[in-house]
């Protein structure tokens, strides 16, 4: 008897943890906005042409910071010095790095339709370092690996970097890695989930 007590305790405890997980950050419904939220809401549909969707939505819960990331976004996203399609580039990086299911999912289809291969795109879902891959997308992938896992970035490929992209280009690059991860740490400590149906990138041994 006490040990089935146990059991039957330890398996409520689960679900309440399962359910709690599932519901972190929920969904705020519009009806329910607060004054900030409300104008937050706005500001983004002015600026990004539709309503709050994907990272912007567990952000919601401070409108503050959820302007302040969009609107770093709408430079670091469409108007950045290395372009759109190194920014995708970027994009998938951090988004394995984090096992961020969201970004890779939402940014795959955009990285190919920029202009990025398949097989790159693939290569980097399998944690793999690509072959095949064009001068300026060696260079993107070796300086995003190199800051988001070794905490710092080689001379040498700095020194691409800024030759090719100039001053500029290296601050802009850094900022979208940076801009992704902290919407790749928002989405995970929310465990923001797919749409249904849909698939997550695979875990990989650590």
């Amino acid at each position: 008897m006490p040990r089935f007590f146990h059991l039957f305790a330890a398996s409520i405890l689960l679900l309440q943890i399962q359910v709690h997980a599932e519901d972190r950050l929920p969904i705020i419904p519009p009806a329910a906005y607060t004054p900030e939220q409300a104008q937050a809401a706005a500001d983004f549909e002015v600026a990004r042409k539709g309503p709050v969707f994907g990272p912007f939505e567990p952000l919601m819960h401070s409108p503050q910071v959820m302007t302040l990331s969009r609107s770093m976004g709408d430079y670091l996203r469409y108007k950045s010095a290395i372009g759109n399609t190194m920014s995708e580039l970027v994009i998938l990086i951090i988004a394995r790095e984090w096992t961020q299911d969201f970004e890779w999912w939402y940014h795959y289809p955009l990285a190919l339709k920029s202009g990025i291969s398949k097989e790159v795109a693939d290569a980097i879902a399998e944690g793999r370092r690509p072959v095949g891959m064009s001068s300026d997308e060696d260079m993107i992938y070796s300086y995003t690996t190199e800051l988001a896992k070794n905490k710092q970035v080689s001379d040498v490929t700095f020194e691409r970097v800024k030759t090719r992209f100039g001053t500029k280009g290296v601050v802009d690059l850094t900022g979208i890695a940076g801009y992704y991860t902290l919407l790749a740490m928002q989405l995970n400590s929310a465990q923001y989930k797919l749409p249904e149906g849909q698939v997550g990138l695979r875990r990989l041994p650590q």
